[in-house]
């Protein structure tokens, strides 16, 4: 048994009086309520380098009473903060050795027009589909099952930043993958996958399937 730390993984759970009072409204307030929970490790120069946080998360929604966000991260939040209630658990390095997993992700999808070098949306189902697969084998170190694969289209995100609306894509993907490069498979789950991870997208929510 190895005492060694991956990562932190933590739930942090917020009564509908907490979120009244935080005056959370959208991903940005969430943004801010998520990020206030770690010590500040970067650089202005690391920020300015967009060099990762070493921070995600994603909204879990809730009931009535509580909203759930699930977090992770290199390093621990704090366990005792104003408003809410935060649970960590270590994960140890074995948990990213297995070869298969169940997986799901909130991606922002999208990708950069070379003509016009601008950031487009990809809005449709199986062009959502398709990107994921191919960027999965290319870029993020492992194989997506399309048979498994599904795609939930979800409203797109938008709000308020410093005085400029922010808008993001958004879409759920489930399914199952199987790790082809274990480098590139533990980057993508400690540093996030694609745009927008600041926001709430991109952590990669795994759980090991036996072969």
């Amino acid at each position: 048994m190895t005492d060694e730390v991956l990562a932190y993984a933590s739930v942090l759970r917020l009564s509908r009086s907490d979120i009244k009072t935080l005056k959370i409204t959208d991903a940005y307030s969430l943004h801010k309520q998520v990020y206030g929970l770690f010590d500040d490790v970067r650089t202005d120069d690391d920020k300015a380098n967009s060099e990762s946080s070493g921070i995600l998360w994603v909204d879990k929604g809730g009931d009535f009473h509580h909203r759930q966000i699930l977090m992770l991260s290199t390093r621990k939040p704090h366990q005792t903060p104003q408003f809410g209630e935060v649970e960590s658990r270590v994960i140890k390095p074995d948990f990213v050795q297995h070869r298969r997993y169940g997986f799901e992700i909130t991606l922002n999808p999208s990708k950069r027009n070379k003509k016009t070098g601008k950031v487009e949306a990809i809005r449709k189902r199986d062009e959502i589909a398709l990107w994921a697969i191919e960027r999965a084998h290319k870029n993020w170190g492992f194989e997506i099952n399309p048979n498994h694969l599904q795609v939930q289209i979800n409203p797109v995100l938008e709000f308020k930043k410093t005085g400029k609306t922010v808008t993001h894509n958004s879409a759920h993907l489930k399914g199952e993958l199987l790790v082809t490069d274990r480098n590139q498979f533990i980057q993508s789950f400690l540093s996030g996958i694609g745009r927008g991870k600041a926001f709430g997208f991109g952590l990669l929510q795994i759980v090991p399937l036996n072969d």
